[in-house]
């Protein structure tokens, strides 16, 4: 490059115009020495382009995000404001278009109203026990595999699907994937933060971050086109994890719960999005918000339901009356996580599983009364991973940040129960990336690298596939895998080795939302963008 393009460069953009002229001076003889100087050189080179990029930072030419790992950044041309004004322009296009002669928007609920009643008292979560390695039939669109029967409804009704284990029991899956991958069925913007979707009647539900407000969404899972959307004034940011709400809706019998980053806890109806009732869950509890904002789903039991806004004072796990709003019991003094309460069934009975900033808990589901608990204190008090139910008695919980996994074995005992490490292990250091259970064997993260590990002993089977800080999905035998790129993976569930049968770019970005998998068709989405693939043949 001749001086004066590098001078022009230069009244351009400074820090590159630097790095242009630092090139050109660097010294072109053979010989030893000259090569030391242009290694030296080379590695001088470091501080101009650190300034470059902060240059183009700061001018906001180029945006930055931070990855999974906390210090990597991620760079991007795109703005925010362009994924916003993305976003707009596309709803209103949407908006314009006629719609369908049947539009989900004005049809019934996804329940008669004689199947609206109310469920047994306290309805049964997984208990651990997984089903039995299903078949394996070929059909004319590839190679599937038979799942256990199918759910009523086929729903996945809130985070990590009926059971918030990250398991789906639909099926058959396409698991011969064409090589250029699955073709989205529709793809489209979405707006910012990290919740995943829950789906029931033909609709998905998420919560999304549009400019200044916190936005609850309908969508019509075969088209995308948004049926409704129920916004109020809100905004979190912070600069490590990015802005926008965390926590995954849960749909509840014609009903959507959904809560907010800053606390705002809001039930709305599943057809309109109706305003039902509203609680400021922090205020309410006289609770501070964590540093990543509330990341916890609420959950549905019998006629409650239950959130974790953290407060002291007995107000850590609160109930309120699913229908109208009102405390029914309030309980622990803990600290909030990042993770989701889980319903489900040890040692005999039924438990609400809670991982708080500094343990993990049981609870009595209709009360809130401690059962057992076992301390489980992380670095900054990050708890992010859900705990997985491996069998009857037994219970997982892991965490990342160098800290490891446990396996904890409860048991009822003459004063109440009784909890037990039988190991701890690093061998899966789940960060905030919950992993799934099969056939024995948990398939996760540790840190950024896909593992599996023998629930029974801790011990690690593999390790490989650097995924990122993606999330994880089991079906039929098979874990599905969307990366931290936004590339979506099709592994084999099998401890022998890791066995990666399929990948493609599903979705453009830094990807943290967890698929949701319901009626044959896969959703998946980030802050900017949000697609669906017919995973079903």
């Amino acid at each position: 490059m001749k001086r004066w393009q590098a001078l022009l460069v230069s009244a351009v953009l400074p820090p590159a115009g630097i790095l242009m002229l630092w090139m050109r001076s660097l010294p072109t003889e053979a010989g030893v020495i000259g090569k030391a100087a242009r290694v030296l050189g080379r590695l001088l080179l470091t501080g101009p382009l650190i300034l470059t990029l902060g240059y183009l930072v700061k001018v906001r030419i180029l945006h930055t995000e931070m990855s999974g790992a906390g210090y990597i950044p991620i760079f991007t041309f795109r703005s925010p404001q362009q994924d916003q004004d993305a976003l707009e322009k596309h709803r209103q296009a949407m908006q314009a278009a006629a719609p369908p002669a049947a539009s989900r928007a004005q049809a019934a609920p996804s329940e008669p109203e004689a199947d609206r009643r109310e469920p047994p008292p306290l309805r049964s979560g997984r208990a651990g026990a997984t089903a039995p390695r299903p078949g394996s039939e070929t059909h004319d669109a590839g190679t599937v595999v038979a799942l256990p029967t199918a759910a009523p409804g086929l729903l996945w009704p809130e985070f990590r699907g009926a059971a918030r284990d990250g398991v789906s029991s639909e099926g058959p899956i396409l698991t011969a994937w064409p090589s250029e991958g699955l073709r989205p069925l529709w793809k489209q913007p979405v707006g910012g933060g990290y919740a995943s979707f829950s789906i029931a009647g033909g609709r998905a539900f998420t919560i999304e971050q549009r400019r200044d407000k916190e936005v609850v969404a309908a969508y019509d899972v075969e088209t995308g086109r948004e049926l409704w959307m129920h916004d109020w004034p809100a905004r979190f940011s912070e600069s490590m994890g990015g802005d926008g709400p965390r926590a995954t809706p849960t749909w509840h019998h014609g009903r959507v719960y959904a809560l907010g980053a800053l606390g705002e806890l809001r039930v709305l109806e599943e057809a309109t999005g109706t305003l039902v009732w509203s609680k400021h869950i922090l205020a309410d509890n006289g609770a501070q918000n964590i540093m990543w904002g509330m990341a916890n789903s609420p959950l549905i039991v019998d006629k409650t339901v239950v959130v974790t806004p953290g407060g002291s004072n007995g107000k850590s796990l609160v109930a309120y009356h699913k229908d109208t709003g009102e405390r029914v019991w309030n309980a622990l003094d803990d600290q909030a996580a990042y993770t989701s309460p889980v319903l489900s069934t040890l040692a005999g009975e039924p438990q609400l599983l809670v991982v708080t900033a500094k343990r993990i808990v049981g609870v009595r589901p209709e009360n809130g009364a401690l059962l057992w608990e076992h301390p489980w204190a992380t670095m900054y008090d990050i708890n992010s991973a859900q705990p997985i139910v491996t069998d009857a008695n037994h219970v997982l919980v892991s965490a990342g940040y160098g800290h490891g996994s446990v396996l904890l074995e409860v048991n009822k005992a003459h004063s109440g129960f009784v909890a037990r490490a039988l190991w701890e292990s690093k061998s899966m250091k789940s960060r905030f990336n919950s992993a799934v259970l099969h056939e024995g064997h948990i398939y996760g993260f540790d840190e950024s690298i896909f593992v599996c590990i023998d629930a029974k002993t801790g011990e690690r089977r593999w390790k490989g596939g650097r995924y990122g800080y993606g999330q994880a999905i089991l079906a039929g035998g098979h874990v599905i895998v969307l990366a931290e790129s936004g590339e979506l993976m099709l592994l084999k569930a099998s401890p022998e080795s890791l066995q990666e049968i399929a990948r493609f770019q599903a979705i453009e970005g830094k990807t943290w939302s967890h698929p949701a998998m319901a009626g044959g068709l896969l959703l998946v989405r980030n802050s900017r963008e949000m697609a669906a693939f017919r995973i079903a043949p």
